[in-house]
């Protein structure tokens, strides 16, 4: 059954109505129908009721003002604890990581001493730990291994505008 009136036969709470299904938080979450759509001049609105929703065409209603909310709370609830090897240089320092990796297996003690003999970063002095870190704290490289890779192995030889790095990827919670 369809109704038809005007804004002006409205009453007070129906305008709340209006207003409440209007609320953007509200809006990521609904269909739209064929409701509130004017078909006229002169304040003339179409509603549908619940009894004709379902033979009525409904669509998502898509406002995409909370697109990437949830990747930007993830930057503050996803952190990882990684260690590091650092090695400036070319391919020389690529080659010697290959060979560091397959010395150290993924020992994360092995990982640890290899760090404080070969790493130049100051890191290096306490087995290449970096501590905490949530995404977007490293350079880019960095972050796509330490929060896409397996939690537990060695990972590398990595490129950086810093040289090659074999990274350890300690934790990491969602």
């Amino acid at each position: 059954m369809i109704t038809v009136c005007t804004f002006r036969e409205l009453r007070p709470c129906s305008w709340m109505v209006v207003l409440l299904l209007s609320a953007p938080f509200l809006l990521s979450s609904l269909t739209v129908t064929d409701a509130f759509v004017p078909v006229a001049s002169g304040g003339v609105v179409k509603f549908v009721s619940a009894a004709t929703a379902e033979t009525t065409r409904t669509r998502p209603l898509q406002m995409g003002l909370f697109d990437g909310v949830g990747s930007f709370m993830k930057r503050f609830t996803t952190r990882a604890t990684a260690s590091h090897i650092l090695i400036k240089g070319g391919a020389e320092a690529e080659n010697k990581l290959e060979d560091v990796k397959a010395e150290i297996g993924d020992s994360p003690v092995k990982f640890a001493e290899y760090a404080g003999k070969l790493s130049e970063c100051p890191s290096g002095r306490e087995g290449g730990n970096l501590g905490s870190f949530g995404p977007g704290a490293m350079v880019k490289e960095f972050d796509k291994v330490v929060f896409n890779e397996e939690v537990g192995k060695v990972h590398g030889p990595i490129k950086t505008q810093f040289g090659y790095h074999l990274i350890y990827i300690n934790d990491r919670t969602e």
